[in-house]
């Protein structure tokens, strides 16, 4: 019961490490079928977190279309859903209703704020998460406008967290037989997902604000500008740093009072990263690149999407992977970046259309043929 992107994606883990999800669309489908691209009621954004999944349609606003849910939720492990708190228990399908049917049930809430709290019943996305938690107000450059990062980072967060949750109530339902609820929200990811940020200021006082690409704990660790482009250094130690110093050569800076240590480093970070960077902007990328990988200092290039996954790791590691859909064709999706030694993820399957799978689901959960006629004349199920 899932719509965009942090339900989708806990559960479309899920499904990658064998569970077999039933994703259940509104009659309108989830949102994201008819994102930019869509072809019909597909498309690549709707693909990209809903692979492996069977696809049913069901109208939860028809009583029958509440009991089948109901049916389906007896016969299941999880459940997850993500919709504003309230709506479920509307329906009359919130996790107290549905855990007296199947006390085992581990039924999974994603919201914006949570299910508890003055602002539990407010709407959230993750632009919205992004400016409450904080993030937004470390994210850029000095002096800059408020940026969000590139990424939907809470609504990641919030799908990752739920699905450690969902992990960890199967391990304690394991021994004890019974199911929970897990509870977890976009704004909560944020928060505790900004972990050197909140650190810096419970030991400062100092409210943090945004540093570019630096860290805020240790110093030098960002992107130095080179000839032709920009690489980012990590010289996060006082080894790596009076190794970094020979590299650049100068290594009267290892002993310069300003930066002997990680702490007046980082007392000192601008000027630090102004000196090398009138160094690395000499000579290009790649000379920088050798020299510094010569020495075991770690570093790497900024690179754009395109050469990003065509790098020769990210080839090895298939983070990309490729599968045929019957309207969109030839799609190239992303790969698992988890990988298990005795039971591997399966990420090549193609998300399902839109009531795809509707008829197996519900003969799966013993309805007849005549039954599922029935239903679907009723309006309860496409």
């Amino acid at each position: 019961m899932t719509q965009v992107m942090a339900g989708p994606y806990c559960a479309m883990l899920l499904a990658d490490m064998g569970a077999r999800v039933i994703k259940v669309e509104p009659p309108a489908g989830d949102s994201t079928r008819v994102m930019a691209g869509a072809k019909g009621h597909d498309s690549a954004a709707f693909n990209a977190v809903n692979r492996g999944k069977l696809g049913m349609v069901l109208d939860l606003g028809t009583v029958k279309g509440r009991e089948v849910f109901l049916r389906l939720a007896r016969g299941a492990d999880i459940l997850v859903e993500n919709y504003r708190p309230g709506v479920m228990a509307k329906l009359g399908l919130d996790y107290a209703t549905v855990a007296a049917e199947n006390p085992r049930l581990i039924y999974a809430s994603i919201s914006g704020h949570g299910q508890t709290g003055p602002w539990a019943s407010k709407g959230g996305f993750d632009l919205i998460a992004q400016g409450l938690s904080g993030i937004m107000s470390v994210t850029g450059s000095p002096g800059g406008p408020p940026v969000k990062t590139g990424l939907p980072i809470t609504d990641l967060g919030a799908g990752l967290f739920a699905t450690i949750g969902i992990l960890g109530a199967l391990h304690h339902r394991s021994h004890s037989g019974q199911g929970q609820h897990v509870d977890t929200s976009l704004v909560d990811a944020g928060l505790a997902l900004s972990v050197w940020e909140v650190t810096d200021y419970g030991t400062t006082g100092q409210i943090p604000g945004p540093i570019g690409s630096a860290h805020r704990l240790t110093a030098p660790y960002q992107a130095f500008h080179c000839a032709d482009g920009h690489i980012t250094i990590g010289a996060a130690n006082d080894r790596n740093f009076a190794k970094l110093t020979t590299v650049l050569g100068h290594p009267e800076w290892a002993t310069d009072p300003r930066f002997v240590t990680n702490h007046q480093r980082v007392q000192h970070r601008q000027v630090l990263a102004e000196l090398i960077d009138a160094v690395t902007g000499t000579q290009p990328r790649a000379a920088w690149l050798e020299r510094l990988d010569a020495a075991g200092i770690p570093c790497g290039p900024i690179l754009n999407y395109e050469d990003a996954l065509a790098t020769p790791q990210a080839v090895a590691r298939e983070m990309t992977t490729e599968v045929d859909h019957p309207i969109l064709g030839r799609l190239r999706t992303m790969g698992t970046p988890i990988k298990l030694s005795a039971t591997p993820l399966d990420p090549h399957r193609r998300a399902p259309m839109l009531g795809e799978h509707t008829d197996d689901v519900l003969a799966a959960a013993g309805y007849s043929q005549d039954e599922i006629e029935q239903l679907r004349y009723a309006g309860a199920v496409m």
